[in-house]
């Protein structure tokens, strides 16, 4: 099945929405319960080391991909970049429930219900979800679609 170039945007569109929802719901939820996620991410095996600035970090990355998904001229690569940080994510879940006797917790809001495996489903679909964006963006005939809508 072909998609016309107005449906890729609207994919296209979908996708970022879905991604600027999903990084600015989870960085209003780790700097409304800074100090407990400050506190998590101590708690890590893998990242306890690095939690004073991750706490910071992390969700000023959040927002700057969600903030950069909102320009049709730079969506290619805030896209990329939020590809990027749910890998690292996934991997990070994986990696948890793999190899690491203690399982912390440091998600928040509706996340925080989710069990870890479910967590990782969840961000397995997010991942093909960019890998979806990307391959449509690459296409230059939907980036010169979507970029000019500006």
């Amino acid at each position: 099945m072909k998609l016309t170039a107005t449906s890729k945007s609207i994919f296209i569109n979908s996708i970022c929405l879905l991604y600027i929802l999903l990084f600015v719901y989870a960085a209003v939820s780790k700097l409304l319960d800074f100090e407990n996620f400050r506190v998590q991410l101590g708690q890590s095996p893998l990242l306890n080391i690095f939690a004073s600035w991750l706490a910071w970090l992390v969700p000023l990355i959040e927002l700057v991909i969600a903030i950069a998904l909102c320009f049709y001229s730079i969506r290619f690569w805030a896209l990329y970049a939020g590809f990027i940080l749910m890998t690292m994510f996934t991997a990070y879940i994986y990696i948890i429930l793999n190899y690491s006797s203690y399982v912390p917790c440091s998600c928040g809001g509706i996340l925080e219900k989710l069990g870890w495996t479910e967590h990782l489903v969840f961000n397995l679909g997010f991942l093909l979800l960019a890998i979806s964006g990307l391959f449509l963006l690459k296409d230059s005939s939907t980036r010169n679609n979507v970029f000019n809508k500006n």
